[in-house]
C-alpha cells in the first residue's frame, strides 16, 4: 500500500487579507491604566495605593519615606 502525506487539519481556502486581519484584531489593543494625583504632594499614583513620594494614603501617613530611603542606602 502507498501512504500519502495528507494534512488532517483545516486549511483556509483563501489567504486572509491584511485589512480583514487588522479589522479582526482592533479590540486587542492595550489600555492605559488609571492614574490619579496624590492629594498631598501631587505625584502621579495608581488609585487605592500609597504614594511612593510622600507615603500618604487617604491623607494619612502610612509609610515613612525618609526612613525607607535611609534603609536602602
Amino acid at each position: 500500500m502507498l501512504q500519502l502525506d495528507i494534512q488532517r487539519f483545516a486549511v483556509p481556502f483563501r489567504r486572509t487579507s491584511k485589512t480583514k486581519k487588522r479589522m479582526r484584531r482592533t479590540h486587542l489593543k492595550k489600555e492605559v491604566g488609571a492614574i490619579e494625583k496624590c492629594s498631598k504632594c501631587g505625584a502621579a499614583i495608581r488609585p487605592h495605593r500609597a504614594c511612593t513620594k510622600c507615603g500618604n494614603y487617604k491623607n494619612k501617613e502610612v509609610i515613612s519615606v525618609s526612613k525607607e530611603i535611609e534603609k536602602a542606602s
